[in-house]
């Protein structure tokens, strides 16, 4: 599998277009609540939530290197890891099912 694969398989489907996009609207409504809000509640849980799971094994990863004292953005380089292997996961799964779809067509 070369580069140019990955990077279909990982940006360039729909079904990963539209879940990095989803987590890019996320990421993107926590930092104007977080500019623009006094109390901005949990609104910084969504990211880790759309990209959970992996995400929370990165955080238990980061958490058990650097402990609770981890750099902020040591969490959101784990996010955005975590995003684009689920986006790889996704693309993998829409383009098997996408060719299974066109097998059992020409059969």
């Amino acid at each position: 599998m070369n580069a140019r694969t990955l990077l279909r398989l990982t940006v360039t489907n729909p079904a990963s277009a539209v879940y990095l996009g989803l987590v890019g609207a996320s990421v993107v409504f926590e930092v104007v609540v977080l500019l623009t809000a006094s109390d901005p509640g949990f609104v910084g849980v969504w990211p880790f939530f759309f990209t959970a799971p992996v995400s929370l094994v990165m955080v238990a990863g980061v958490e058990a290197l650097w402990g609770m004292d981890a750099p902020y953005w040591v969490l959101m380089v784990g996010l955005a890891v975590s995003a684009l292997l689920q986006s790889l996961a996704l693309g993998a799964t829409f383009e098997a099912l996408r060719g299974r779809r066109r097998v059992g067509r020409a059969a």
